[in-house]
């Protein structure tokens, strides 16, 4: 199942680029091109008295989106940022976590051909704050989350492919660590020892990895981006892990926007089963730099 999943999405990461309209040559411009994009949305609903029922509830969201990247005629060094944050309450409840997210890359290339490119890359993934399973747990007594529990980490190198300017694929050897700084958390996130099962606070794997990033301009106001991230371990190769993010985005005034993110998400050592994340958001956008 994920195969084909993986290999359906590779398709079409590879196919993407032949949907430019954008054949124009254009003079490079080098040096540091840096973007930092903020969107707060929040959402409210109360009710007094409605007889077709309702509860009282409340959702806010915090984004924050950085990119900085210096470009030279023989080397590009591409650095990207994401915190996410958000809180809900519904009713009597407690107000519960609704997003949460921190996602660092930096990806270091040598430019030898037009094209195709040896690259050297560093990324990382966790969370702020502790996150519950409320369908298990109501009372939230038993975090299954939190900073660091677990942290995502990979190093990697290998052959990068830049066919246009909107798409960009790598491949190669990569080590990757899955960390979690309280052994609490080991056997949720599989941190453990393969010989007496006990609970560790640092499994490494090596293996290949692929990574895909796809960003268009629909039209003037909408913009989708994508980034594919797969990785199999040499020791298990018949489990593939993948990280695939999509954002929709759209511009309705100069500080207001509507956005759309679908996230599918499939590690075997958290879950057999592919977990899936979906928003739909309306609010305020403003551009930093």
């Amino acid at each position: 199942m994920m195969k084909q999943l993986l290999i359906t999405l590779l398709v079409l990461a590879i196919a993407m680029p032949a949907f430019s309209q954008d054949d124009e040559k254009k003079e490079p411009e080098y040096g540091w091109k840096n973007a930092a994009i903020g969107n707060l949305n929040f959402t409210q609903s109360a009710f007094d008295n409605w007889t077709a029922g309702g509860e009282d509830n409340w959702v806010w969201q915090l984004d924050l989106n950085g990119k900085f990247i210096n470009d030279q005629a023989k080397t590009n060094w591409a650095n990207t940022g994401k915190v996410s944050y958000g809180r809900t309450k519904i009713g009597d409840t407690e107000q519960r976590k609704a997003a949460d997210e921190i996602s660092l890359e930096s990806v270091f290339t040598y430019k030898m051909s037009l094209y195709v490119n040896p690259y050297v890359a560093v990324s990382g993934l966790t969370q702020l704050t502790e996150g519950f399973n409320y369908g298990v747990d109501p009372l939230a007594e038993n975090p299954i989350s939190k900073f660091l529990n677990p942290g995502y980490f990979t190093e990697s190198f290998g052959i990068g492919y830049q066919p246009m300017e909107e798409f960009k694929t790598r491949l190669g050897v990569a080590f990757k660590q899955t960390v979690t700084s309280d052994t609490a958390f080991s056997v949720i996130y599989g941190v453990v020892d393969e010989d007496t099962n006990e609970p560790k606070k640092l499994r490494n794997e090596v293996g290949m990895e692929s990574v895909s990033d796809y960003e268009r301009n629909i039209t003037e106001t909408v913009k989708y981006v994508f980034k594919l991230k797969a990785f199999t371990a040499f020791d298990g190769a018949d489990n593939i892990d993948v990280d695939w993010d999509n954002i929709f985005a759209a511009q309705i005034a100069k500080y207001l926007a509507v956005s759309f993110n679908y996230k599918i998400f499939y590690d075997s050592d958290v879950s057999y089963k592919r977990q899936v994340k979906s928003v739909l958001a309306v609010g305020l956008t403003y551009n930093f730099l």
